[in-house]
């Protein structure tokens, strides 16, 4: 549902939202919503806790986009699930005119024993393929600079090749601070012959020591350049949006000359921070 407007600018934009966790958060993320619309995203995607401990809210979320008139997918990890309850979820996203769904494997809750019945991503994506056949566009999760637990980016790029080959449809990359990292891995991915379009994460930097504490458990590197800045600010919030803001548009700017297809936000629930970018991009 790519709109004229994202097109004329050159580049579509997808957005993501976390499900809330109160009345109070769904309303204030319902507000949130009619603000980033302004920018006619492709779609939006909602995430999923650990063992999909927030698969009831993911849901509503993703209704009340569809609601809203904008296409959503909700992430769908397949940790410690059965085929049969799998096979129910997918029935249900049919149900309810879900075309889209962002397939990843998902963290194992804590205290958790096994895997299920699925032990990779790539495991999921071809049962998706082998019950719904081509009624999914299946996003899955890409990782620039190696996943947390991969072995090496030899084995890490194995692992997304495979998904590529079960079937998905595209690639949103985990947020990343290095252009060169993004396009790299590009490369190497087709060296492998995983030729779907990567869209790159963007995570706008409004808050540093979230941000430090968020790349440190997924993996993300923050250029130690970035780092040092943001310390040197201290608790200037002001600074510490302004000097994100130049990072981050300067990052798309990069993306955007090297020819990505397109850009996912992650909002954190947030409008003003990605608004400020497009603005800049002129989106």
């Amino acid at each position: 549902m790519t709109t004229s407007s994202s097109t004329q600018a050159g580049l579509p934009i997808s957005l993501e939202f976390f499900p809330p966790k109160t009345p109070e958060g769904a309303e204030k993320l319902a507000a949130v919503r009619q603000h980033l619309y302004a920018l006619k995203p492709e779609y939006c995607s909602v995430t999923y806790g650990a063992g999909g401990t927030t698969q009831e809210g993911t849901l509503q979320t993703v209704k009340a986009i569809q609601a809203e008139g904008f296409d959503a997918a909700p992430h769908f990890s397949c940790i410690g699930a059965s085929k049969a309850s799998v096979r129910a979820q997918l029935a249900q996203f049919q149900a309810e005119g879900i075309r889209r769904i962002v397939a990843l494997r998902g963290d194992l809750p804590s205290g958790y024993g096994g895997f299920g019945e699925f032990r990779y991503a790539s495991d999921l994506v071809a049962f998706i393929r082998e019950e719904t056949g081509d009624h999914f566009h299946i996003e899955v999760a890409a990782y620039p600079e190696m996943h947390p637990q991969a072995r090496n980016p030899q084995a890490d790029l194995k692992a997304y090749a495979a998904k590529v080959q079960a079937g998905a449809n595209v690639a949103l990359t985990q947020y990343f601070f290095n252009a060169d990292a993004y396009f790299r891995f590009v490369e190497d991915a087709e060296a492998l012959g995983a030729f779907i379009p990567v869209v790159p994460g963007i995570m706008p930097i409004t808050n540093s020591s979230q941000l430090l504490r968020f790349s440190d458990a997924c993996g993300a590197e923050v250029p130690r350049w970035i780092r040092t800045r943001l310390e040197g600010f201290g608790d200037d919030k002001a600074s510490i949006q302004a000097f994100g803001l130049d990072v981050v548009s300067d990052l798309c700017e990069q993306l955007r000359a090297g020819g990505v297809p397109a850009l996912h936000f992650y909002t954190m629930n947030q409008a003003a921070p990605v608004l400020a970018i497009c603005e800049r991009l002129g989106l």
